[in-house]
């Protein structure tokens, strides 16, 4: 592989198809000039939109097939189309070392499933998980896992997690130790499962590695910005996620309707909409858009189905940070460090 970052794009994958993939491409090849794509599906289709951009046409590969992975379509169906889906081709061209990460905007079940079956997953690493950036008050975003992959969570999994998410954090945000904390019902000790007390205090513990874990947070806290990664299993996870979109949507959504309410309201509109600027560019999905498979061996990265090219940009460059930062050997190296004391301290 060139020394440059190079990604294969699954173009079916996405609400609209090859278009917002394509454009996306370009977005990010425009910031960068070295990258280079292999992107996978209807060649013609293809074609036609990088007819568009003829600088970013000139850094991609395009690889025919006619079968893409359907919204609906079953993991289990998925899996036995692997090798000839735009979605499945994308993955193994991570397994056979011709591209440094996957991208898709497609079927999230499916692309877990072949992408675990791919590329297996990293050795101390039982399950991977779906991690991803939720803006805060803060100065940075907030790192959440797992966010869907997992709905059932031992002890060790939320420690496998916490380790991931922290070199995620480290290698995407530029944090050098950072603050990780467990989702839970309540900051005190003594509440939640017996698996968050327990992964808490292996994490306790743990502090010869570069995170800081804080204990628990409570779900209202996720935006204040005082925490960098944020971890629990994949049922509370997606909920949370799912909840705090919801919630960004309804209050651009009332303040929209208030606004529309009177003359005096669009004057006040007018006067304000500075200020609802800055908040809709701190609510849009497509400027936190790409959340990472950790855990593998290889790098997978989802792309929101709606996102537009602004969003399917910043999933492109998510993968070229990990890439450049060689994310899946930090964290093996963490993960190396946490076993070899946990070792030591069983054998003393």
């Amino acid at each position: 592989m060139d020394a440059a970052p190079c990604i294969a794009v699954d173009a079916m994958g996405g609400d609209t198809g090859p278009a917002a993939m394509i454009a996306g491409l370009a977005r990010a090849h425009r910031r960068d000039s070295k990258m280079h794509f292999i992107v996978y599906g209807d060649e013609n289709l293809i074609e036609a939109e990088l007819a568009k951009h003829p600088k970013a046409a000139r850094a991609v590969d395009i690889v025919h097939t006619s079968e893409a992975i359907g919204a609906s379509e079953k993991p289990t169906q998925a899996i036995r189309r692997a090798r000839t889906t735009s979605m499945g081709m994308a993955i193994n061209a991570v397994k056979d070392g011709k591209a440094n990460a996957a991208l898709s905007g497609g079927n999230t079940g499916a692309l877990m499933a072949m992408s675990k079956l791919a590329l297996r997953t990293m050795p101390g690493i039982d399950r991977p998980a779906l991690a991803a950036l939720l803006p805060t008050l803060g100065d940075t975003d907030l790192v959440m896992l797992d966010l869907g992959a997992n709905t059932e969570c031992d002890a060790q999994n939320l420690v496998q997690f916490s380790v991931m998410g922290a070199a995620y954090a480290r290698t995407v945000l530029g944090i050098a130790k950072p603050r990780v904390r467990l989702l839970n019902i309540g900051t005190e000790e003594l509440k939640g499962t017996g698996e968050l007390k327990e992964a808490a205090a292996l994490l306790r513990e743990a502090d010869y590695l570069p995170l800081a874990f804080n204990g628990f947070i409570e779900g209202d806290q996720l935006s204040r910005g005082e925490v960098d990664v944020v971890v629990t299993d994949g049922f509370s996870g997606n909920i949370a996620l799912k909840t705090a979109e919801g919630t960004a949507r309804f209050v651009t959504d009332l303040l929209r309707r208030a606004f529309k309410s009177s003359i005096r309201s669009k004057a006040g509109f007018a006067l304000s909409k500075p200020a609802l600027e800055l908040l809709k560019v701190h609510l849009d999905p497509n400027n936190h858009n790409g959340a990472v498979f950790l855990g593998l061996n290889g790098l997978v990265v989802k792309s929101h189905g709606g996102a537009n090219p602004k969003g399917v940009a910043n999933a492109i460059r998510v993968a070229a940070q990990m890439v450049a930062n060689d994310i899946t050997n930090k964290i093996g190296d963490d993960l190396d460090n946490f076993r070899a004391h946990a070792f030591n301290h069983e054998a003393a």
